[in-house]
């Protein structure tokens, strides 16, 4: 197996690991949406940057979908994956789980499929290496 697929994310591993603080809380009580886009956007930029072996940007999020509220004190887990490889584009699937009650309870926040391109010096697309 090459160095680049051994060193793609399996579900097992966590891209990122977070905290929300006080100041990422709306009214009601739960994290901002923008905060969590924040976070899976860069979780996927850096599977996307292993991927491609340089820079990358987010060019659309195809889906993204918010399933139950992040809550202060949840410990956000972020896991992202290559779904689907074109010549200069990639999907990356992004699932983001909260651990709370001090560890007892999982629960599936929210989940998206973002893409990105691989970009050249020139900030123009390039194509991307063989896995």
């Amino acid at each position: 197996m090459s160095d680049e697929i051994r060193n793609l994310p399996q579900r097992s591993d966590p891209i990122l690991r977070v905290v929300p603080g006080p100041a990422d809380i709306n009214a009601n009580g739960h994290i901002f949406g923008g905060w969590v886009l924040g976070v899976m956007d860069q979780a996927g930029g850096i599977v996307a940057g292993r991927v491609s072996r340089g820079p990358c940007a987010t060019v659309a999020i195809e889906t993204m979908e918010f399933i139950a509220p992040i809550l202060l004190r949840d410990i956000i887990s972020v896991y992202a994956s290559l779904e689907r490889k074109g010549r200069t584009s990639m999907s990356i699937y992004i699932e983001v789980i909260a651990t709370r009650a001090r560890g007892q309870q999982e629960v599936k926040v929210t989940e998206g499929r973002f893409t990105f391109v691989a970009l050249d010096e020139n900030h123009k697309p390039r194509p991307l290496p063989d896995l």
